[in-house]
């Protein structure tokens, strides 16, 4: 697939789906606002080339139509201050009145459109409603990877009505991150998979086996695994139905060769509390009526050690409940440790990054991705319909 700065945006009007699903506190103001800085590279470089842009997203997840909670004005305040200039909101994201205001539109003018998901067609990809959002666009530029494992109009059905598809820059290095990590990378690759279930990571555990040399598992999802070894792990977080499925992966991971790392020792705690009473214990040795919260430092030196020659590494979920700091230590020794290693590191979103903003070391990562759930999918092994549909586009269109 083509990215932005292949073809020729000068004086064109362009519609750019980005991922502005940006937290909101109660008197609705932002808290973060990393996902609008994630795009300001591709903003600027419409503004450079004197484009008119058009900027489609969503936020959160509207029931039952138009939600006064969930509306991108806010956003579009925001990005006003972050490009110095003004940004026009368009109140709907169809319509006369929002085509009026694209037909009105100058070059160097930026539109936000309110919503995506006020409209039912978006999540159903609409045909009929994609062929409205693309009225008047004379380039479409997909900039939402967050959002790319979705089939959405405006990510999926939109391609089949605009008259050129490119990428943004954030999804072109999306894409070209994950490529360097999981189809051609420098070895030896390491994983790093955390997070609480293992339930919802079991298919990218499987499929990481046919590509990395080590696969290191901390988090609650460990306690599954160390279960499965026969160790006892009180009240612990366990997916019980996935025992068998853990002891098939650990038995697959020998017959490839791949290194396969569990947690040696753990923080356990009488209770999920701040005020609980904590310990650090072997894992053979978990009270029975208490919980494993965190990993512990004889894990965290030997998670180290495992990293040492890696060339590659790529991360996704946390190794405790590090929202509470009693559980935060071995993730943020992680954090560390992978920073300050000399391999390409790749985050996959989602707690991950939250846990990296926590501790100051986000620019020793080499790259961090916007899209936990898109990620982790990529990691799957699945096809991404956002990713597909541009290159479905370029495949017909050759010589666009």
């Amino acid at each position: 697939m083509k990215s932005i700065d292949e073809v020729d945006i000068r004086d064109k009007t362009l519609f750019i789906r980005v991922d502005f699903n940006v937290p909101l506190d109660r008197n609705r103001n932002i808290t973060d606002d990393a996902r609008i800085r994630a795009v300001l590279p591709t903003i600027n470089y419409c503004l450079d080339e004197n484009a008119k842009i058009v900027l489609g997203s969503h936020l959160g997840r509207p029931k039952n139509g138009p939600d006064e909670n969930l509306s991108l004005a806010p956003v579009a305040r925001r990005l006003s201050r972050l490009i110095h200039k003004r940004v026009k909101f368009a109140p709907e994201c169809v319509g006369p009145e929002t085509q009026k205001i694209i037909k009105a539109m100058k070059p160097g003018d930026v539109v936000l459109l309110e919503n995506l998901r006020f409209h039912p067609g978006e999540v159903k990809n609409d045909p009929e409603f994609a062929q409205q959002l693309m009225q008047g666009i004379d380039i479409y530029v997909n900039d939402a990877f967050a959002v790319a494992h979705r089939a959405h109009a405006s990510v999926a059905a939109v391609t089949h009505y605009a008259p050129i598809c490119v990428a943004g820059f954030l999804m072109r290095d999306e894409v070209r991150y994950f490529h360097r990590s999981m189809e051609d990378p420098a070895r030896p690759l390491v994983a790093l998979i955390g997070g609480a279930k293992i339930s919802s990571k079991l298919t990218a555990l499987v499929n990481l086996l046919n590509h990395v040399d080590k696969l290191i598992v901390g988090g609650a999802m460990a306690n599954t695994f160390l279960k499965a070894q026969g160790y006892q792990v009180g009240k612990s977080l366990v997916d019980d139905n996935l025992i068998d499925a853990a002891k098939k992966l650990m038995a697959t991971a020998l017959e490839k060769g791949v290194k396969f790392y569990l947690p040696v020792d753990c923080v356990v705690a009488d209770a999920f509390d701040s005020r609980a009473e904590t310990k650090i214990t072997p894992v053979q040795e978990v009270p029975e009526n208490w919980v494993i919260a965190d990993i512990g430092p004889a894990t965290v030196t030997l998670f180290n050690e495992a990293l040492q020659n890696a060339k590659t590494v790529v991360w996704n979920g946390p190794m405790g409940a590090f929202e509470i700091d009693a559980f935060s230590r071995g993730t943020q020794a992680m954090v560390h440790n992978v920073a300050n290693s000399f391999a390409l590191t790749i985050v996959g979103g989602g707690d991950t990054d939250v846990a990296i903003h926590k501790t100051g070391e986000l620019q020793k990562f080499s790259y961090i991705s916007t899209g936990g759930g898109a990620f982790l999918e990529l990691l799957e092994g699945k096809q991404l319909p956002g990713i597909v549909a541009l290159q479905e586009w370029h495949k017909q269109h050759p010589d666009a």
